[in-house]
């Protein structure tokens, strides 16, 4: 059993195609937009597969942030979920930083939720103890 959810809200001031990349830079699955009401609206991306965080995966080597990542990581496991969230503006940029709080990202951040019935397996293939850069 696997499924992920990555979800952030686009504030009215902000560009809805935008925000739209700016999770497509960062996850590969099925995106959907949808109003939330007042001018807000909701990207909210579903997958039941790995695969769907190949981006992030090629992120975090490409940035050399492996220890980093897994930090954040091993920090949002609650049982059988992981639970993380990153800048929004820098995922527009193809760049990954983790943040602890919405209020980081001034426009919001971009929430992951991984539930698996091993979570230590998914934190492992994204951020290994045993790395050598270009392997």
């Amino acid at each position: 059993m696997l499924k992920i959810k990555v979800e952030t809200i686009i504030k009215p001031t902000e560009d809805p195609v935008k925000v739209r990349k700016a999770v497509e830079n960062v996850f590969t699955g099925e995106i959907l937009v949808t109003n939330i009401g007042d001018g807000y609206k909701k990207v909210e991306g579903f997958s039941t597969s790995l695969e769907s965080l190949s981006v992030l995966y090629n992120l975090i080597r490409i940035e050399q942030i492996i220890p980093a990542a897994r930090s954040y990581l091993l920090k949002g496991i609650r049982g059988n979920t992981i639970r993380f969230m990153i800048h929004k503006q820098a995922a527009y940029m193809r760049k990954i930083s983790f943040v602890d709080s919405d209020r980081e990202s001034p426009l919001g951040a971009i929430k992951f939720t991984i539930e698996s019935q091993d979570p230590m397996r998914i934190i492992d293939w994204l951020t290994p103890t045993k790395y050598k850069h270009g392997k």
